[in-house]
């Protein structure tokens, strides 16, 4: 049973650096999946026995990328490590990211990154824990996940198109600048600013 695991993994691995390469060659869009199989040495049934498409094959690589890596290290309350870590692979592999994060529509890197950081932030965020400490209905595990997912997002994917110049640890600080205050402190500081 653990060799199949293994062997599993490995054509996983096989199937997602065959696409990695084209992808750095061409739009994902214009990727077949015969391309894919003819660059890994597979043949066409071994690519479905794995993925459905090439759009799953692009999220597996995401989250064995980048998500995973995360997880131990969240574990322990090390998130800035984290997300430097998710930074720095972007940044180790950018012409894959950046062909990525062009790709729009369903199935896009934004709606791929939106949905996997809001499942992280659930899994984390204990229902009745959230319903003790926020009095607002409307304001459900679910929808305080994706607004926060939203916003890291965001600050992702800006990132990517500005060409991933700023450095990950710079980037981590600018982020969990805005984590830690709120748009009304922020306007406050500039209001009392201009005061002086």
């Amino acid at each position: 049973m653990n060799n199949k695991s293994e062997n599993t993994k490995s054509i996983d691995m096989l199937l997602a650096d065959s696409f990695k390469r084209l992808v750095e060659k061409k739009p994902i869009e214009k990727i077949t999946i015969r391309e894919i199989t003819d660059l890994a040495g597979v043949i066409r049934p071994t690519f479905y026995n794995h993925f459905q498409d090439k759009y799953e094959l692009l999220e597996w690589i995401i989250v064995t990328d980048l998500f995973e890596p995360m997880n131990p290290l969240i574990d322990k309350g090390e998130l800035s490590q984290a997300v430097e870590g998710a930074l720095v692979t972007m940044q180790n592999e950018k012409e894959f990211y950046d062909r990525a994060f062009r790709l729009t529509g369903q199935n896009s890197f934004g709606e791929i990154m939106t949905d996997h950081v809001a499942q992280m932030i659930l899994s984390r965020l204990p229902e009745v824990t959230l319903r003790e400490k926020i009095y607002y209905q409307w304001l459900t595990p679910k929808r305080v996940a994706y607004f926060f997912a939203g916003q890291i997002v965001y600050v992702v994917m800006a990132w990517i198109e500005d060409g991933m110049k700023v450095p990950p640890r710079e980037l981590v600080g600018s982020f969990m600048y805005f984590c830690n205050h709120s748009t009304i402190e922020m306007v406050e500081m500039v209001e009392a600013e201009k005061k002086l």
